[in-house]
């Protein structure tokens, strides 16, 4: 069962973030669709309220897959360099891993948070474009995926390793 549960984890954490990406790219279509008029860096334009609610569910996915992720797989560190180097490979991916899925969902939620407040007002705003950062936000969703699963595997072959 263990094995399997394992299998399990990673497709969930897959799951979600294919869902929180695919969520962040649809806010970005649902945004398009509002009317709007731009004048050459200088866009006004209606909040899109299914924008707004699809960006902020992106942004939750994202969250908590990046929360099963870290705390299924583990507290993976190194603290110095004689850590890195007296590291197995494993211990080593998972710490690059673990670096990489922060950045990356760091970026993205801020991305999503951004895109999903530009359509939170309640009336028409102008101002200096920010398109894609939904879409952006969505596709960061996917890497993320990829890293933490990526985490997740290496993290439970270290501590396999250690325990003998």
């Amino acid at each position: 069962m263990a094995k399997n549960m394992g299998l399990l984890v990673c497709l969930l954490i897959m799951a979600m973030d294919v869902v929180a990406g695919i969520l962040g790219i649809q806010a970005e279509i649902a945004e398009n669709k509002v009317k709007h008029l731009k004048v050459w860096v200088i866009e006004c334009r209606d909040p899109s309220h299914q924008a707004f609610k699809l960006g902020l569910a992106a942004a939750i996915l994202l969250v908590v897959a990046h929360a099963i992720g870290n705390l299924l797989g583990g507290c993976i560190c190194i603290w110095s360099k004689e850590d890195l180097d007296s590291a197995t490979a494993n211990k080593q991916l998972a710490v690059a891993s673990l670096i990489f899925s922060w950045i990356i969902m760091a970026v993205g939620f801020l991305m999503l948070i951004l895109g999903a407040l530009s359509n939170s007002k309640s009336r028409r705003s102008c101002g200096i474009t920010h398109h894609r950062l939904l879409s952006i936000g969505g596709v960061l969703c996917f890497i993320h995926g990829l890293f933490t699963v990526a985490y997740y595997v290496s993290a439970k072959a270290t501590i396999k390793e250690a325990n003998g």
